[in-house]
């Protein structure tokens, strides 16, 4: 038994107690709503595309807006990750704070679990890979990284928390992003309390951003070339991209919205106004949807200049 397997199955053991009613009240497969009339109201949690949908987790319920309407969808409570793939229109992944991973396949309308063997811990993050949507990976909190490469029927345990700062740290958000590592395959970001970090999806360790080919400058020793990094000591809330542009990516700190168009090497603050939820269109890595205290707004210049998102038509 590898050490990974013996923490996996420690943490499933202490996780699971008391956990053992996960998901039974959540979600009944059933038809939307239509609700012409609703908008997003409250803080919206999450936002997520489907094609050209708009998902948005909110005090009340899963919403999602096509051709200018907004539905409610059947769901019991409010998701606290969303995520979808532009490979797989209609497929939506929802992850709740009690643990529960659930998954449609026809835009919303119905539902079918995908948490099983998960530890029943808070679902913080869920991710698709960029380049194999039947791979899901899965932020827990007081956890680690899990992954799934059947869509969602199966799960194992592949990575613990990255240790920064001289602690472990949850992961609180997660992209796939579609550059090559150096070590085979491609890189997983994550965002933390303490900054944002890295691994490739072999999972062999956690690395900072750094310029360059990452195993050229591991095996030589050299050390990073000076960079406009994010601000230090802020958590790193929310990250987004649109997988066929992965060299642009947004982070949501407290401080505001950062954009990178080095794939996270170099940073410059885009929005000063901290967000509760953010999302690219895979369709056009320029169209950005984010949501503040104000309510939602929207971005045609890959969130440098924003408008409130008009209700009165598709944004």
């Amino acid at each position: 038994m590898t050490a990974n397997t013996a923490r996996a199955l420690s943490r499933r053991r202490v996780l699971s107690s008391g956990l053992a009613v996960l998901g039974t009240t959540l979600l009944a497969p059933g038809l939307a709503r239509p609700a012409p009339g609703i908008a997003p109201q409250g803080a919206v949690t999450a936002l997520a595309f489907d094609g050209p949908a708009i998902l948005a987790a909110t005090p009340d319920g899963l919403l999602r807006r096509e051709t200018g309407t907004w539905t409610r969808l059947d769901v019991s409570a409010n998701p606290a990750a969303l995520a979808t793939h532009p490979d797989r229109p209609g497929t939506i992944l929802a992850g709740w704070r009690d643990g529960a991973l659930r998954r449609s396949n026809d835009g919303g309308q119905s539902w079918t679990r995908a948490d099983a063997g998960l530890p029943g811990a808070a679902m913080l993050s869920i991710a698709v890979a960029a380049q194999a949507p039947d791979t899901i990976y899965a932020a827990v909190e007081g956890d680690g990284l899990w992954r799934s490469e059947d869509g969602g029927q199966t799960w194992a345990f592949v990575m613990d928390r990255p240790y920064l700062a001289g602690a472990e740290h949850d992961v609180l958000s997660l992209v796939s992003v579609a550059h090559e590592t150096g070590m085979g395959g491609i890189w997983l970001y994550a965002g933390t309390r303490a900054g944002l970090t890295r691994v490739p999806d072999c999972f062999c360790r956690w690395q900072d951003v750094v310029a360059g080919d990452a195993l050229d400058a591991l095996v030589a020793g050299d050390v990073p070339e000076a960079a406009a990094s994010l601000p230090e000591g802020e958590p790193v809330e929310i990250l987004a991209l649109a997988p066929d542009a992965p060299e642009r990516l947004l982070a949501a700190l407290p401080s505001g919205l950062w954009l990178s168009v080095d794939a996270g090497v170099n940073w410059a603050r885009t929005a000063s106004a901290p967000l509760t939820a953010l999302a690219v269109d895979p369709a056009d890595p320029l169209h950005v949807i984010a949501a503040d205290a104000a309510g939602l707004r929207v971005s045609r210049d890959g969130g440098t200049d924003w408008t409130p998102f008009d209700l009165s038509k598709d944004s």
